[in-house]
């Protein structure tokens, strides 16, 4: 994993390097970048992958005090993270929280974005997402050392596999999301962390309400993928966010929850690759600047 200094503290990303398309791919909620691990081995050798750990739960250093945590902050991190890595022409994908990130960038009209894919995300009303989302967001109102210890008990398979866990997110991927909660477990200072952004990302219920009245003034083409046994994100707001998309389209995935890269991660990396090969233009000229 590299490593970056951004604004709000130290983020680990990984890049796979080469001069193919850029994909930037995004994660949600007490996940790391390896959610993307199994799309990214079919894609890396066309495309340069790069997914960051950003600061949602399972990142590996803390952020600095003063650090915005909230999910608009978290979104212009994002922005840092690519100028500071000087990419254009991004396709920016998102799945869980990372969704609703690009939703975010999308309302501001992110110029280095060149299309996006949202994948089983919260929209709308569904914020925080479901069962799974609002136990979640009650754990924010612990304090650090109380939400360690109901963490604690995710450490059981048998635990983390119910609906109010990471049951009804993936059908496959149990060996990633207890990777994911180590960070948690082990380090006090990602406690602290943690209990600050779930506080600060949930203060706002209306947010994705917000970011969806500015969705239809997207100019960019938008693949939304969708899983169609999804119990968390209703598969009506993958429809709905691709009919507010001018260049929207929607692919529903079966036998699959809402981490899709985990359950299908060949399927989707497919579908992205297709998604961007459909849309692919000739790049923006960028004169130097004058000196």
């Amino acid at each position: 994993m590299d490593q970056i200094e951004l604004s709000a503290g130290t983020i680990e990303y990984r890049d796979t390097g080469g001069d193919g398309p850029v994909l930037v791919l995004l994660h949600g909620l007490l996940m790391d970048a390896s959610l993307w691990d199994g799309p990214i081995a079919e894609l890396s050798a066309d495309y340069r992958c790069i997914a960051p750990t950003i600061p949602l739960g399972a990142h590996r250093h803390a952020m600095r005090a003063d650090a915005d945590l909230s999910l608009p902050g978290i979104a212009r991190l994002v922005t840092e993270f690519l100028e500071r890595l000087e990419l254009y022409d991004v396709t920016l994908i998102g799945n869980d929280t990372g969704g609703a990130l690009v939703q975010l960038l999308m309302g501001e009209g992110i110029a280095r974005v060149r299309r996006v894919v949202l994948v089983s995300c919260e929209a709308f009303d569904n914020f925080p997402p479901g069962l799974t989302g609002k136990t979640i967001a009650l754990t924010g109102r612990f304090s650090p050392r109380f939400f360690g210890l109901f963490m604690q008990q995710m450490r059981l398979r048998m635990l983390r596999r119910l609906p109010i866990a990471f049951g009804w997110l993936t059908k496959r991927g149990d060996a990633a999301s207890k990777q994911w909660l180590r960070p948690v477990l082990t380090q006090s200072e990602i406690r602290r962390d943690a209990v600050r952004m779930l506080r600060a990302v949930f203060a706002d219920r209306d947010l994705m309400l917000t970011a969806a009245e500015h969705l239809p003034s997207f100019d960019r083409p938008a693949l939304v993928v969708w899983a169609s046994d999804d119990r968390v994100m209703p598969p009506e707001h993958g429809r709905r966010l691709a009919e507010l998309l001018p260049q929207g389209r929607l692919v529903e995935v079966e036998d699959s929850y809402t981490l899709v890269p985990l359950d299908q991660p060949l399927l989707l990396a497919e579908l992205i690759h297709e998604f961007t090969v459909a849309t692919s233009y000739p790049p923006v000229v960028r004169q130097p600047p004058l000196l």
